[in-house]
């Protein structure tokens, strides 16, 4: 628990740098984009103002659900990170994506009239958003890597892919305003509107896909689940495990329901603490796997099937 609460101070301090780097780029951008009245660069300036709210989504993701567990949420309030992730990702469709196929619309329609000091501001602008883009999404890249494979949380992710995507937008930007000016063509702009609206839907996409497969109950990666599937079976006392269910409770917290045929001739006080071992072993192994369920399905001989399944769980259960 410590560790997952070291790292989630890192994240935080990640999604802090990526907050203040966006607003401070929405605002530039914004300011570029209606001195120079270009569609490419208020499309950047609505992408950043989607990212700056979405980072406060994932402040409340951070802190929500680390909430104890109650009678009302017995196992937690992990999953907050999936719902505030899913709020991020629709965050990033509508206001970012949509607006961004507006502005091409509208470019597409009526044309823009930059000046040349209209297209200097506006690179300059995106130049140096570049640069605070740049320097975020080092950042997070940092802390992916120095994370465990699989570790890193969905506040972390979407940090990521928001920053990866402002560089490749703000260079799709850049390139349409150049464009623009060198052909005087009001397309170049509208395309690169267009282009960053289709690279902002993309990133929506995934990171939603992402939350709703958490969010409906996912297991565990089929590499982990072999691997506990392998220490149950390997238990001497265990002869087969005939049903292994998973389920992600949040980023530290795994539900396990094992059916399991024990060896004959144990009786109900050794099939209790054989269970009790079992669990603990699990804990041991994956401290994350907090709530554990054993299920006998066949009784040993002299014991009552359904009496040592009912005692089984009560003990079992995390």
């Amino acid at each position: 628990m410590v560790k997952r609460k070291d790292s989630d101070g890192r994240t935080r301090v990640t999604v802090v740098v990526a907050l203040a780097a966006n607003l401070l780029i929405a605002l530039a951008k914004a300011v570029g984009g209606l001195l120079s009245a270009s569609p490419a660069l208020l499309s950047e300036a609505a992408h950043s103002v989607a990212d700056s709210l979405n980072e406060l989504f994932l402040l409340a993701a951070l802190r929500r659900s680390r909430r104890p567990a109650d009678h009302r949420h017995p196992f937690g309030y992990g999953m907050e990170r999936y719902f505030w992730a899913l709020l991020a990702a629709v965050g990033i469709f509508v206001m970012g994506g949509c607006f961004s196929f507006f502005q091409g619309v509208d470019a597409l329609r009526e044309g823009s009239h930059e000046s040349p000091s209209g297209y200097t501001a506006g690179l300059i602008v995106l130049g140096v958003a570049f640069v605070a883009e740049g320097s975020s999404l080092v950042r997070a890249v940092y802390q992916l890597r120095v994370q465990k494979a699989g570790e890193s949380d969905p506040a972390l992710r979407t940090v990521l892919a928001e920053d990866g995507a402002a560089v490749l937008g703000v260079l799709l930007a850049a390139g349409g305003m150049v464009l623009h000016l060198v052909t005087g063509d009001a397309v170049w702009e509208a395309s690169a509107s267009f282009a960053i609206g289709v690279l902002l839907v993309f990133v929506a996409y995934r990171l939603g896909k992402e939350a709703r497969d958490r969010l409906i109950g996912e297991s565990v990666a089929p590499e982990l689940r072999d691997s506990i599937e392998e220490l149950l079976v390997g238990q001497p006392e265990v002869d087969n495990v005939a049903e292994l269910l998973t389920m992600r409770l949040g980023e530290d917290s795994w539900l396990l329901a094992a059916r399991i045929d024990l060896a004959p001739g144990l009786d109900s006080e050794r099939v209790e603490l054989v269970c009790v071992r079992i669990k603990r072993e699990v804990e041991r192994t994956w401290p994350q796997a907090d709530q554990v369920f054993l299920d006998i399905t066949e009784a040993p001989a002299g014991v009552e099937g359904a009496s040592v399944a009912s005692d089984v769980s009560g003990v079992a259960g995390g």
